[in-house]
């Protein structure tokens, strides 16, 4: 079904499981794909194919052909009657029925963003543990991290109606990454394989494709330049609109507590009983049954977003671990006067909760706030006879 076309260059068409760009006019193309990746002239197509349900590539026939990219691609060019050796391709697990479609224009320059996306098992941020090594010989698994690689990717097309030069078209995929991360970072979303943010997935993909005509090619696709402007806003908006289809991923459902600190080891789960132990029985029951409520206040969000972007700072060194305990404990009291929804008790909070600094890893944080959260909720209910 045709979908959109844009600047009378692209058609964009879906069937059941996949999405392609079909070029009414000649593009050049420069891909991440397998199977006629790289600099390419002279392709038809690119496109983007749910290659597997969300369990993954573990079935035997899906991964039979994802190990083999030339027949994967002729399997998934048959039934939609595409030319395989003209086709460049991207898999993917997201359903193309959650696909973002985004335009973006300066005078008679368009940029078109066509993505999936999901994060829920596969975010990842540059520099995490792998999960395989290269050899002459294939993939070698390597040590298991904490967390083995789940379904997640991200996959990019970036269409443009302007010729680029070389450099530019690589330059438009460092743009493009760019504003991936920047959505990444504004939806809070976590790494699942360490304790930082994510800054994509592990298996991203994406296309750039730059039509062919007689204009003068562009040089730059920088984010100075307006072809870089359109193609970090095309981008942002449709990596988040795509996973907001795709995992109901948004900044408002972002508004979480247990969000903000599961990537220092808390659950739902895990944070409730951690605060429940400084809690009586009454109080806890009291914080299980209203839980949602509490870390959803957006005070509370802010308050734990704060704790958890200073956690950052001092990791990152931009803060010295000398000021641990001064900074920990002002902000966790910040917690938990939020918590309690009473502010006077600031300084007092301060004392009480203030961190030594030895208590800076991941556990001794998160037990910090699960504290400031008991600390609050206890004096806001007392015994937690009275609500």
């Amino acid at each position: 079904m045709l979908i959109e076309t844009y600047y009378e260059g692209v058609e964009i068409h879906r069937e059941e499981k996949i999405i392609y760009a079909k070029f009414i006019q000649p593009h050049q193309v420069l891909s991440t794909c397998r199977a006629a990746g790289g600099l390419q002239d002279g392709l038809g197509n690119i496109y983007n194919h749910q290659s597997c349900e969300p369990a993954g590539h573990s079935h035997s026939i899906a991964a039979k052909l994802w190990r083999d990219p030339t027949l994967y691609r002729e399997r998934t060019c048959e039934p939609y009657g595409l030319v395989a050796e003209t086709c460049a391709t991207m898999g993917t697990a997201a359903n193309m029925n959650n696909a973002a479609f985004v335009c973006e224009q300066f005078r008679d320059l368009q940029v078109v963003a066509v993505i999936t996306g999901g994060v829920e098992g596969n975010a990842g941020r540059a520099g995490d543990p792998a999960s395989i090594f290269e050899t002459a010989d294939g993939f070698e698994t390597l040590p298991p991290a904490e967390s083995k690689p789940g379904p997640g990717t991200i996959n990019s097309m970036i269409l443009i109606n302007k010729p680029l030069i070389p450099g530019a078209m690589t330059r438009t995929v460092m743009t493009a990454t760019e504003a991936k991360s920047a959505a990444l970072q504004e939806l809070a979303v976590n790494s699942r394989y360490s304790d930082g943010l994510a800054t994509g997935t592990g298996t991203d993909q994406i296309a750039v494709a730059a039509m062919q005509t007689d204009d003068p090619p562009l040089t730059s696709a920088g984010k100075h330049a307006k072809l870089g402007e359109l193609i970090g806003r095309a981008v942002t908006a449709a990596v988040k609109q795509t996973l907001a289809n795709q995992n109901n991923l948004t900044p408002a459902g972002q508004c979480s507590a247990k969000i903000h600190l599961q990537r220092f080891g808390l659950n739902r789960a895990g944070l409730q009983d951690a605060i429940c132990r400084h809690l009586n029985e009454t109080q806890a029951r009291l914080l299980r049954d209203n839980f949602t409520e509490i870390e959803r206040d957006p005070v509370t969000v802010a308050a734990v977003a704060a704790m958890a972007h200073l956690k950052d700072k001092f990791a990152w060194g931009v803060l010295p671990a000398t000021c641990w305990s001064e900074v920990m404990g002002a902000y966790a009291a910040q917690v938990a006067c939020a918590v309690a929804g009473d502010y006077r008790r600031l300084a007092d909070y301060r004392e009480r909760l203030a961190p030594t600094r030895s208590e800076g890893t991941n556990g001794g944080f998160a037990d910090l706030a699960c504290r400031a959260f008991a600390a609050g909720f206890a004096d806001k209910w007392g015994d937690g006879e009275n609500r």
